[in-house]
């Protein structure tokens, strides 16, 4: 293995000596295009923002930068080639920003936070930018009327988003939506929703910020890609953040994500390491917000459906008639292009974890036969699954950790501990955490009656 350090540059004139260390193998990011334009879509996104009229701060382009350096090694490192045990990377990043000191006084924070999300050791250390790009961010004009949006929210193109933006736009809020586009599917996705939801209120002026940043094969020389993307929410979170800082007041970035999947209790023991995602857990948020507060960012970010089942958040959508129609171009798959091998377009599977939790929520929030969606696997009933094929094994664990909590129900205040601290919780809010990770199996329980698995 190696350790990885992703060093960001501002031009081809910053080149300032930095010591690697014994065994570090350096990987150069130019975060600049041409003369001064930021590159990796983070130009392009401040442009979007000034149109809309948002100017973010120099702190809050110094996020999505270091968001830059996190998504490369996260997606180009590779896991298997890289770490002694085949999952942990050894990964530095030295990142230029506006403000080394207060960014060097938040590093406690930012590693905690990224060794929790991502099972990899981080380090990370700040340097001054170039005096030349000391100040990147546009001057915001002197104004008398800040910008039109009082909600900021993440728009991700699943379900729990689309009923996060109606809820937004029913309540007569005007949101800025904001969408990273890791891949042609759920950028489709993300898209349609919005142009829909444009035509549909017309008179509201929310936007949507978009940004594509991916990077190539071969980035890290000598090491292969990485597809696992444990670290994609933090640049979905850095996103908001940036955009966030140029509204003119102190604002409330909203991750709409259904408690089951927040918390995301494994399902079996072997799922709590590399299978159990942890991107809008309690205990990463609460690391964000430390994080603002250090940085002097006045800012928060909350999940306002952190007590409720998918299923849940279906039932009590502000317009479910909306819903309904809407519900087919959500996007909730975990790899909804993986039927081209059987000559499908993209489509939901419906066996994955996440399609299971989708069929279960719309069939509890919507009644039966409301959902339009194409499943790959349209009848979960109509034979035995088998567990040695990806069709069963989701199933299986999911009806493995149905039957372990109906057998002992006072499991669920323990279980929802293993993945990750709770302690940022009150009581209260733990209490109802296990409530609603019990209510979300029973969900997808009823889904499952009569579904049969066995291997072979």
């Amino acid at each position: 293995m190696r350790r990885h350090v992703i060093v960001g540059r501002y031009g081809h004139g910053d080149r300032s000596r930095l010591p690697l260390g014994d065994g570090e193998f350096e990987t150069r990011l130019d975060l600049v295009a041409g003369d001064r334009m930021l590159d990796h879509g983070i130009g392009h996104a401040l442009s979007d923002l000034v149109r809309f009229g948002v100017y973010p701060s120099e702190m809050g382009v110094d996020v999505l930068v270091l968001a830059s350096h996190v998504h490369a090694a996260d997606t180009r490192v590779s896991r298997t080639g890289e770490s002694q045990d085949g999952w942990t990377r050894e990964l530095r990043l030295i990142v230029p920003v506006s403000d080394p000191d207060r960014w060097t006084a938040a590093v406690p924070i930012f590693v905690r936070m990224l060794n929790f999300l991502t099972g990899d050791r981080w380090s990370l250390g700040f340097r001054a930018r170039p005096r030349r790009f000391a100040r990147v961010a546009p001057t915001p004009p002197g104004r008398l009327i800040g910008p039109p949006f009082n909600d900021l929210a993440l728009f991700s193109g699943g379900l729990d988003s689309l009923i996060g933006a109606i809820d937004a736009l029913e309540a007569g809020r005007t949101p800025l939506l904001i969408s990273h586009a890791g891949e042609g599917a759920t950028s489709d996705a993300q898209t349609t929703i919005f142009d829909a939801l444009k035509a549909q209120y017309r008179t509201n002026p929310f936007q949507r910020l978009r940004l594509w940043m991916a990077f190539p094969d071969g980035f890290v020389r000598e090491s292969a890609g990485e597809n696992t993307t444990r670290g994609r929410s933090f640049l979905f979170f850095a996103l908001g953040v940036f955009a966030g800082s140029g509204i003119d007041e102190p604002f409330t970035l909203k991750v709409p994500e259904n408690g089951l999947i927040a918390v995301n209790v494994p399902l079996d023991p072997l799922r709590l390491g590399a299978l159990s995602t942890r991107t809008t857990h309690p205990f990463y948020i609460a690391r964000w917000n430390d994080a603002l507060t250090a940085l002097g960012v006045a800012g928060r970010i909350e999940n306002p459906y952190w007590d409720k089942t998918k299923g849940e958040m279906a039932a009590a959508c502000t317009n479910g008639a909306l819903l309904r129609r809407f519900v087919p171009t959500s996007l909730s798959c975990a790899a909804p292009t993986k039927g081209r091998w059987q000559g499908l377009g993209t489509q939901h599977c419906g066996y994955c974890l996440p399609c299971l939790i989708r069929r279960a929520a719309l069939l509890k929030g919507l009644g039966p036969g409301a959902d339009a969606t194409v499943y790959t696997i349209d009848d979960l009933t109509a034979r035995a699954l088998d567990t040695r094929q990806s069709e069963g094994v989701q199933v299986r664990s999911f009806q493995l950790a149905i039957d372990r909590l109906r057998a002992r129900p006072a499991l669920a205040p323990i279980l929802i501990h293993k993945p990750g601290p709770l302690f940022d919780e009150s009581p209260v809010r733990q209490a109802s955490l296990a409530g609603v990770y019990r209510r979300g199996l029973e969900e997808v329980g009823a889904l499952l009656t009569g579904v049969r698995t066995q291997p072979g």
